[in-house]
C-alpha cells in the first residue's frame, strides 16, 4: 500500500554521484543531531547519504541564548513515507554502506536526510481515484546544484516570525522523528478522552449479512461490477451465473453485489434454463454519491463510528484509500482533524452507510492501516469538534546532561511554550504560502497567478520545473497543463481554471481550486502576522501582562486595565489574529499590527474583501499554550532500530514491551504530552531543545562537509 514516489531512485542516484566523493575526504564535521525532516509543500524527495561516524561528530552549538536571531524549526508535523523494499535495495547494491531501513539510523552505516513532498498527496482526480506521480529520470540527470544548495531557499523560523523563547534553560541536541514510530498521536475526543484502539469486534447486529458475501463473488466478476459501478464501459447491466442455484445463494449473490457495490440493484433472471443474478445502476451516476436508504435497517445508528490507526500516512490520504477499496466516494467520511503523515496517529473517523462489518474486513486488505472500536451513531463528525490530541515522542541520541533535560521538561510542564504557527503552516519553497495570501487580500489577481506558476529557485520535481518553464515562456495554460502528469496539483487546477475561463479572468480560474486550498493562503498570511507580532510582544513587554494586553471573557476579548493588571499571567493574554471582527491591544503592539498591515497595503480597518470567502473576520489565540499531562522519562538503547515503546498494535497483537538496555550507548528522551487543537507539538519540542531546527538551517549544517 506505501509505496515511494516515481522518480525516488534517480534522486537518490543523483544525490550519491555527488556525495560520494565528499565521503573519502570527510573533512568538515556536522553537528550530533540530524532532524528526519519533511515539509507540506515541498515537492521533491531528495536523499542525502550520511557517513555514520560524521553525524555523530558534533559541532558546538550555542544554546544559551533566550532568543535566536535566526531561528529555525524542525518540521515535525508531516515527514518522510518510508522508501519501499525495492527502491531500498537498488540503492545498497550501489552502496554497500547505505542502511536497510530508510527510517533508521544504523551504527557503522550512513545515515539519510529525506525530504518529502505532501502537497500532492490528498487530492483525487475527478473520478474518485489516486493518480500516480511520474517522474523521468532525465530530469535529474543534468542537475548539478548540491543538496544544500537546492535547500538554500527555504524559508527560516526568522523568516515567518518565530524568534523568542520563553524558557531559560541550557539547550540540547537530538534526533526527531528517526522513525515515524517515534512520533504517535492520538486524538482526545468530545468527551476528553484519549482514543486507544484496543478493540477489534463488531456490534452484533441481527441484520448483519453474512461473511460469505467477500468471498462468493469471483475477481472477475468484482472486476466487471466495478466496471459498471465507475461507468467504466458501456454495458448497462452485468449479469451473474448461479452456480448452485438455491434461494440461500441467490441471497447472498444479490446481498453481495449490494454491499461491495454502492448504487448497482440487483434482479434475478431465468436464461436458457440457467439462474442469472443481474446487476444494473438504479439511479443513474448519482447512486454512487448516496449509500442505499432502504436496505439501512432503521434501529441501527445511519454512520459508523471507528479508530483508524494509520502508520506513516496522512489523513486524506488515508480516507482516499478507504473510500477506494470500499468503492465509495470520500466525502462520506467525517472527522475532527487531520493527523501527522510521519507519524503513528489514532483518530476518530465516521461513515456514512456503512457497516462495521465491512469496515473490518479491510483489516485484511490493507496494510499500515488498522479499524476497531466500531459503533453505530446518528451524527457525523465535524472538523474542530475534537478537545485537542495526546503526542507520545522520542528524541533520540540527545546530548542533553540529566540536568539539562529535568530543567527543560519541568520548563515545559510549569511555563510551556509559545504558541508559534509552526513552519508546515507557510510552506518550504522560496515562493512561502503567506505571499500568495497577502496577494489575495489585496486583490492582485496577476500577483496570485505569477506567484503560484513563476519558476523558482530550489528542490522541485522535474515535471513541475517543465510546466513553470513553459509557462514562463508562453503564458499559455494549456501549454503548461501538458507538461503535468498529475493534474491534481495546485498548479495543474490553476492552470486548468485558466484554460476555462482566460488569463483575464483570474478570479474564476482560481475558484477551481478546492475551498480548503484556497482559504489556506489568506490563513497562512493571518498566521505570518500573528507570529510577527507576538515575538514584538514579547521583545517589547516581557513575559507579564501589561495594561492594553486582551483576555479573552467568555468569548469576547476585553482590554485590561491597569488595576487589574495583577489579577493575570501571561498564560491568560491573548493575540488577534487580523480581521474585521477582532479587536486589538491598546499599546505599541496595536501600532504594530496597523503598520505591518499598512506595510503590504492593507488597511486594519477594512479587513473585508470583494469575494466573501477571502474576508477575514479574525480571532484570538493564547501567546503561552501549557501542556497538560507532562510525563518523560531518559532511557538508554544500543541499537537505533528498535523502538523504544510499544504502540496501541503491539499491545493488541499482544508484543512485550521493547528490551532496554540499563547502559546503552545511546539515550533519548521519551516525551508526552497534550495539546489543544490548532497547537503544534513541533514548537513544544523546540522549545525543549532550543534548537535551530528550519529544513533550511538543518541542510546546510549537515552539508557543510560536502563542500
Amino acid at each position: 500500500m506505501l509505496l515511494a514516489p516515481c522518480g525516488l531512485r534517480f534522486l537518490a542516484a543523483s544525490c550519491r554521484r555527488r556525495l560520494l566523493p565528499c565521503q573519502r575526504q570527510r573533512q568538515a564535521p556536522v553537528p550530533k543531531v540530524l532532524f528526519l525532516l519533511a515539509h507540506k509543500w515541498t515537492v521533491k524527495r531528495i536523499t542525502c547519504t550520511v557517513p555514520q561516524e560524521t553525524l555523530y561528530h558534533s559541532v558546538p552549538l550555542n544554546m544559551e541564548a533566550v532568543e535566536m536571531t535566526s531561528l529555525k524549526r524542525a518540521h515535525s508535523e508531516d515527514d518522510v513515507d518510508n522508501v519501499d523494499e525495492i527502491k531500498r535495495q537498488k540503492f545498497s547494491e550501489e552502496s554497500s554502506n547505505t542502511r536497510n531501513n530508510s527510517e533508521k539510523s544504523v551504527p557503522e552505516q550512513p545515515s539519510k536526510l529525506l525530504l518529502e513532498d505532501k502537497k500532492d498527496d490528498i487530492i483525487m482526480n475527478e473520478e474518485g481515484e489516486e493518480e500516480d506521480d511520474e517522474l523521468e529520470g532525465s530530469d535529474e540527470e543534468g542537475d548539478s546544484e548540491s543538496f544544500a544548495d537546492m535547500m538554500k531557499h527555504g524559508l527560516t523560523e526568522l523568516d515567518v516570525g518565530i524568534t523568542k523563547f520563553v524558557s531559560s534553560h541550557k539547550g540540547f541536541s537530538g534526533i526527531l522523528k528517526e522513525r515515524y514510530s517515534d512520533f504517535v498521536v492520538h486524538e482526545i475526543g468530545k468527551n476528553g478522552c484519549i482514543s486507544h484502539l484496543d478493540d477489534f469486534s463488531v456490534p452484533v447486529d441481527v441484520e448483519d449479512t453474512s461473511e460469505e458475501i467477500f468471498t462468493v463473488l469471483s475477481n472477475e466478476d468484482k472486476q466487471h461490477l466495478e466496471e459498471l459501478q465507475l461507468f467504466k464501459n458501456k454495458e448497462t447491466s452485468v449479469a451473474i451465473e448461479v452456480i448452485e442455484d438455491t434461494k440461500e445463494k441467490r441471497t447472498i449473490i444479490h446481498q453481495a453485489v449490494k454491499s461491495l457495490f454502492p448504487g448497482l440493484e440487483t434482479k434475478t433472471e431465468d436464461r436458457d434454463g440457467k439462474k442469472y443474478i443481474v446487476a444494473y445502476h438504479a439511479a443513474g451516476k448519482k447512486a454512487l454519491a448516496n449509500p442505499r436508504k432502504h436496505s439501512w435497517p432503521k434501529s441501527r445508528g445511519s454512520y459508523c463510528h471507528f479508530l483508524l490507526y494509520k502508520e506513516n500516512k496522512d489523513t486524506m490520504d488515508a480516507i482516499n484509500v478507504l473510500s477506494k477499496f470500499l468503492r465509495v466516494k470520500p466525502n462520506i467520511f467525517s472527522y475532527m482533524g487531520t493527523k501527522d503523515k510521519r507519524a503513528i496517529t489514532v483518530q476518530e473517523i465516521a461513515v456514512l452507510r456503512i457497516t462495521a462489518q465491512r469496515l473490518a474486513h479491510l483489516n485484511k486488505c490493507l496494510m499500515n492501516f488498522k479499524l476497531g472500536n466500531f459503533s453505530y451513531k446518528n451524527h457525523p463528525l465535524k472538523l474542530g469538534e475534537l478537545q485537542g490530541n495526546h503526542f507520545t515522542v522520542v528524541l533520540r541520541n540527545i546530548s542533553g546532561t540529566e540536568d539539562q533535560v529535568q530543567q527543560a521538561m519541568h520548563s515545559l510542564r510549569e511555563i510551556g511554550f509559545i504558541n508559534y504557527y509552526g513552519m508546515q503552516r507557510f510552506g518550504t519553497t522560496a515562493v512561502p504560502t503567506y505571499q500568495v495570501g497577502r496577494a489575495i487580500l489585496q486583490n492582485n489577481w496577476n500577483e496570485v497567478m505569477d506567484l503560484i506558476l513563476k519558476p523558482r529557485p530550489g528542490a522541485e520535481k522535474g515535471y513541475l520545473v517543465k510546466c513553470r518553464e513553459e509557462w514562463a515562456k508562453t503564458k499559455d495554460p494549456a501549454a503548461a497543463l501538458k507538461k503535468l502528469p498529475v493534474k491534481r496539483c495546485v498548479e495543474g487546477q490553476l492552470l486548468r481554471g485558466l484554460s476555462k475561463y482566460g488569463l483575464k479572468n483570474v478570479v474564476s480560474a482560481f475558484g477551481i481550486i478546492p475551498r480548503n486550498n484556497r482559504l489556506m493562503y489568506i490563513h497562512s498570511y493571518q498566521s505570518y502576522i500573528w507570529n510577527n507580532m507576538v515575538s514584538k510582544r514579547i521583545e517589547e513587554y516581557g513575559l507579564k501582562p501589561i495594561s492594553g494586553d486582551l483576555v479573552l471573557k467568555g468569548a469576547t476579548a476585553v482590554h485590561i486595565e491597569e488595576a487589574d493588571v495583577d489579577d493575570y499571567t501571561l498564560h491568560d493574554i491573548v493575540m488577534p489574529l487580523p480581521g474585521f471582527d477582532v479587536i486589538y491591544p491598546k499599546h505599541k503592539i496595536g501600532d504594530a499590527y496597523k503598520e505591518m498591515l499598512a506595510a503590504d497595503n492593507l488597511d486594519i480597518n477594512n479587513m473585508r474583501h470583494k469575494i466573501r470567502d477571502y474576508s477575514l473576520s479574525g480571532a484570538y489565540r493564547k501567546i503561552i499554550i501549557r501542556p497538560q499531562n507532562v510525563s518523560w522519562e531518559v532511557v538508554a538503547y544500543d541499537d537505533p532500530r528498535i523502538p523504544l515503546f510499544n504502540t496501541d498494535l503491539d499491545k493488541l497483537e499482544g508484543k512485550p514491551p521493547p528490551i532496554l538496555a540499563t547502559e546503552g550507548k545511546f539515550k533519548a528522551l521519551k516525551m508526552e504530552f497534550s495539546l489543544p487543537p490548532s497547537t503544534y507539538a513541533t514548537m513544544a519540542i523546540r522549545e525543549v531543545l532550543k534548537m535551530d531546527t528550519s529544513i533550511k538551517n538543518q541542510t546546510q549544517l549537515n552539508t557543510t562537509w560536502l563542500r
